[in-house]
């Protein structure tokens, strides 16, 4: 949560740094609407990072089609996320954070697939994408 986060910038530093829609949902817990991410299309191997400060958060193995319209994932990389309740709405939820910035990227739900049973339903304005590098390109030769 953003109260623990070990990266800590101002307001006007984090509105420099993001866009509107970045800013709305990273720093004030905002939701983008369904569907509206080209994140949510994102198929490719690698990692999905913070678009605030660039943590690694999920591996693109862990990310499935879950008809909700955000991008999910069924586990995050270990340590890289935190996680609060949320009493908003008249309910209460899981709060999912950045765990080194605490910037807001969703919520986690018990509804996924296995083998953690859980649905981390993350806002694609929250997220970066760093494609895997091709074998070649990591300069891998023997």
């Amino acid at each position: 949560m953003a109260e623990t986060a070990s990266l800590t910038m101002t307001e006007e530093e984090w509105r420099r740094k993001l866009t509107p829609e970045q800013f709305r949902v990273l720093r004030e817990h905002g939701t983008e609407r369904a569907g509206t991410s080209p994140l949510n299309r994102e198929k490719r191997p690698g990692v999905f990072t913070c678009a605030g400060c660039g943590t690694e958060l999920f591996e693109a193995t862990t990310k499935y089609e879950s008809g909700s319209g955000w991008p999910s994932f069924w586990a995050p990389i270990e340590g890289a996320i935190a996680t609060s309740a949320d009493r908003s709405w008249f309910m209460t939820r899981t709060e999912v954070h950045c765990a080194r910035c605490g910037g807001h990227l969703g919520h986690v739900f018990p509804d996924g697939p296995k083998p953690t049973g859980l649905r981390y339903c993350m806002n694609g304005a929250a997220l970066g994408f760093a494609p895997a590098k091709a074998e070649s390109e990591a300069g891998d030769q023997t």
